[in-house]
């Protein structure tokens, strides 16, 4: 073999190392979903949605803020997800969502990735939110008439199910 061809073997074994290696230092959540991730933002009451509230999202990755109904993208990550939103007329509401390891982290340690899985862990990308977030608003003080008619409704309606349930009209 001549030295032309013996450069050639050598860089190509030299490329697929090279390629491999790199491979084999990501995980494979980090490749397939990535380590942000889009979820939506809604603010509601027992009597229906609430728009217009404006929501601070906080991880330990992050600070992220959006006006309900919404979307906004966050970075994923293994602690839970505090929600704050607030609204004239309302008591600020607090939620907080707890993330999830996906079944990918798993595979990654099964088929031999412990520094995939090690790399998905580390990024967030192992983890999920869910795609949803549903918080629930209080009435405050300034809206005494609009938190009477809504404990009212809900009081009805427990009432008439109740009525249901027990077989009385």
């Amino acid at each position: 073999m001549n030295n032309t061809n013996k450069n050639r073997v050598r860089r190509f074994i030299t490329s697929t190392v090279v390629v491999s290696a790199a491979l084999g230092l990501t995980g494979c959540a980090s490749i397939v979903s990535g380590t942000n991730q889009v979820v939506s933002v809604q603010t509601v009451t027992p009597t229906g949605d609430v728009g217009g509230a404006t929501c601070k999202l906080e991880n330990e990755k992050g600070v992220y803020y959006v006006t309900t109904p919404g979307t906004v993208t966050v970075h994923r990550a293994y602690g839970d997800m505090n929600v704050k939103c607030e609204k004239a007329g309302f008591t600020p509401a607090l939620a907080t969502f707890k993330s999830s390891t996906k079944g990918m982290l798993a595979g990654n340690i099964l088929f031999g990735g412990v520094i995939g899985a090690g790399v998905d862990a580390a990024s967030g990308a192992a983890y999920d939110y869910p795609n949803l977030f549903q918080v629930m608003m209080g009435y405050g003080a300034g809206d005494a008439a609009s938190a009477a008619v809504t404990t009212a409704a809900v009081s009805t309606a427990a009432v008439s199910t109740a009525a249901v349930n027990n077989g009385t009209p």
